[in-house]
């Protein structure tokens, strides 16, 4: 039987005040940025947890509910929701905020998926996942049916 671990063993929260350079046309900090930092920080809780390097094979979505501005506090709040044979789901939630004013808010949420490798780039199994509340059992409901969903997707696709 494989080790178990909780998620609050890989759990972590990537932060950066942003600058002018992160600007997008408008203004606001670029998408592309934010992107760059929910993967680092869904890799993070992915590398704790399985203890070994990984690779990204999935992203969900990224949809941004509010922009992100210049001078602003941007936190990657990132855990575990599942965990398959060798790959884990990581949701990602971006928190902003005013470091003057406070009121933090929720940007926008997203799910992703990584695979743990070898030095020569085979998967390797992880450790299974250990579920202490009601509300990460649901969350590994949802993200069992997000991973089905993803398989069925492959396969039409290679059809």
């Amino acid at each position: 039987m494989r080790e178990r671990k909780h998620i609050s063993d890989s759990r972590c929260t990537l932060s950066a005040l942003m600058g002018p350079q992160e600007a997008n046309a408008l203004g606001n900090v670029h998408g592309g940025v934010i992107m760059k930092m929910v993967d680092e920080a869904g890799a993070l809780v992915a590398m704790r947890h399985a203890a070994n390097i990984v690779v990204t094979v999935a992203v969900d979505s990224m949809t941004f509910d509010k922009p992100i501005l210049v001078g602003h506090l941007v936190m990657c709040n990132a855990e575990l929701t599942y965990v398959g044979r060798t790959s884990m789901e990581v949701r990602v939630e971006v928190v902003t905020e005013n470091p003057l004013h406070g009121n933090p808010h929720v940007t926008n949420t997203a799910y992703l998926v990584y695979v743990a490798i070898d030095a020569n780039g085979k998967p390797v199994e992880v450790p299974e996942l250990k579920y202490e509340t009601p509300e990460q059992q649901a969350r590994a409901e949802r993200a069992q049916a997000r991973q089905s969903f993803r398989k069925q997707q492959r396969a039409l696709e290679q059809t």
